[in-house]
């Protein structure tokens, strides 16, 4: 029986080996080669399921000034900048959670509020994200923040809930404080207006 076996083997382990290399080569694809973050399909597929849990929190962040750190201290000095808010907020969001580099400057997350202390987490995270990078210690910025809870928008979809993070991140850039919740109720957006050029959706 044995014996019969044996010229099945070297096939087995050369499918084995393709298809643990394949499946390197697609983690790969879907992962943003600057930042090692999620890429947006990955991403939205990530969150979506994230969604299911009502606890769930829906972020999104953009760095301020991005344009003019590199055009003052160069794009590999941007590019530090970018890899440093992505690891802190990888690291903040935590391995139950998902984060994402929407393109450019902008991260999302998604991440479930256990404890309902999401206010407090997201104001340390920002006070984090304010820190210098190593190695750059003369590029001073911060990175603004708008959030909302899945459970404030009941059925709504990612694409809805990444429009209200982003019309409350929006509203941090033109006020004092860098952390702005998203308004219970109708888009903000319909009584600010929206941002030039943003889309909002996964």
């Amino acid at each position: 029986m044995l014996a019969a076996l044996l010229p099945a083997v070297p096939p087995v382990i050369g499918w084995s080996v393709h298809a643990c290399w394949l499946h390197g080569r697609l983690t790969t694809a879907r992962r943003d080669p600057l930042t090692g973050l999620w890429t947006r399909d990955a991403f939205t597929r990530r969150a979506r399921r994230l969604l299911r849990d009502r606890r769930a929190v829906v972020l999104l962040a953009d760095v301020d000034h991005f344009k003019q750190v590199n055009d003052t201290h160069g794009h590999a000095v941007g590019d530090a900048l970018l890899a440093v808010t992505a690891r802190r907020l990888a690291h903040a969001v935590g391995d139950g959670g998902t984060v994402g580099r929407l393109g450019g400057d902008e991260f999302a997350a998604v991440f479930i509020d256990r404890d309902r202390t999401a206010p407090e987490r997201l104001d340390v995270l920002a006070r984090v994200l304010a820190r210098p990078v190593d190695g750059a210690p003369q590029v001073h910025t911060t990175v603004s923040l708008g959030w909302v809870r899945a459970a404030d928008h009941h059925g709504e979809e990612l694409s809805g809930l990444l429009r209200r993070a982003d019309e409350a991140m929006y509203a941090a850039k033109r006020s004092s404080s860098p952390v702005r919740r998203a308004q219970i109720g109708r888009l903000f957006a319909l009584v600010v207006g929206r941002r030039p050029g943003r889309r909002g959706a996964a």
